[in-house]
């Protein structure tokens, strides 16, 4: 069903099929991030042709969201349009205002006390669900976000990242320069898999990685740590033999001599993951955006100012601050050191 230039996605039985550049709920990216047991999300009948239209709007040339931004506000939308066909709710929420009110505020209220979602995960799919109803031309809901208590994003403990690197060091050739651009790096899973070899700017003594189109858009240019440096001519000298290298611009390619997908990153990552004894994916020790985590929690706690930080990730000022928030670990060392009478 997937590929690694496009995917083939589909309604899951509710319409129709569509050749598109992002892999959606449906496709091997988010069947490997579905809990285990979990079945895809089906889009009512009802939905499909809006929900169809939202999905080709998303796949065009220009999109300001990156792929994983975008597979994410899909499979959102898709559970909030599930959702919505079974609500109780006056009027069209996708083409009345009030209506569009209500409704969104009574799924938020589903999601806190029905689905038992964080807080965090509720103003994401309100986030999502805004973006689709700006699509059919409804505008935003008037729905408050949820407060949610300021910490850190979730990054790897130093031991746990000791780990992953020496792991990672054990990796073949591929799998090593992926490990390294995603922790050294600090990229997005999406922003690593569309570079190309010409982003990679090496001179005698450094070197830069070309980010093109980031999230929002944004173009940056990202300094080598002499770790991936090393890692990616290896990378670059072993790719010169495999199939496709000729022809195919891509720094990563997989074995068929295309681009390397998402999925394909994800799985190499998982490897190393395993090897390194540490749980991978949604509930584990370690997902690929926790690398960029802990890139950013690590450099802003060795004192690199906040903008700077901010400039190396594409994240805005205001973002790169959370990495200076206290983790839970954090928390908890605090509490134990409170004096015991014993």
């Amino acid at each position: 069903m997937t590929s690694d230039i496009s995917v083939q996605a589909d309604t899951q039985g509710a319409g129709t099929t569509s050749d598109i550049s992002i892999p959606l709920e449906g496709g091997a990216v988010d069947e490997a991030r579905r809990r285990p047991g979990a079945a895809a999300t089906v889009v009512p009948a009802a939905f499909v042709e809006r929900f169809d239209g939202y999905v080709a709007a998303k796949a065009r040339p220009g999109e300001p969201l990156d792929d994983d931004t975008v597979r994410a506000y899909c499979s959102r939308t898709r559970q909030f349009l599930a959702w919505l066909d079974g609500a109780d709710v006056d009027g069209d929420p996708l083409v009345d205002g009030q209506a569009r009110d209500g409704a969104v505020r009574n799924y938020r209220a589903y999601l806190l006390t029905v689905a038992k979602r964080k807080l965090s995960t509720v103003n994401a799919h309100l986030t999502a669900v805004d973006d689709f109803l700006r699509h059919v031309g409804v505008g935003p809901a008037a729905a408050k976000r949820q407060e949610v208590p300021k910490s850190a994003p979730r990054a790897l403990s130093d031991r746990n990242r000791t780990r992953w690197l020496r792991a990672a060091q054990r990796a073949d050739a591929r799998g090593k320069a992926l490990a390294y651009v995603e922790y050294y790096g600090g990229l997005r899973g999406g922003e690593v898999v569309a570079l190309d070899v010409g982003d990679v700017r090496i001179s005698a003594r450094k070197g830069v990685l070309i980010v093109r189109f980031g999230k929002g858009g944004k173009y940056r240019e990202v300094p080598l740590h002499s770790q991936l440096r090393a890692a990616i001519e290896e990378w670059v000298t072993e790719r010169a033999g495999w199939p496709g290298a000729a022809e195919t611009p891509a720094l990563f390619l997989n074995r068929r001599g295309g681009r390397l997908s998402t999925r394909g990153a994800y799985d190499q990552l998982k490897a190393i993951a395993a090897d390194a004894n540490l749980a991978f994916g949604r509930d584990g020790d370690l997902t690929p955006h926790s690398l960029r985590h802990t890139t950013g929690t690590n450099l802003v706690r060795d004192g690199v100012d906040v903008v700077l930080v901010a400039e190396l990730l594409g994240h805005s000022v205001e973002t790169a601050r959370h990495y200076s928030q206290p983790t839970e670990a954090d928390k908890q060392a605090a509490i134990e050191r409170l004096t015991v009478d014993e």
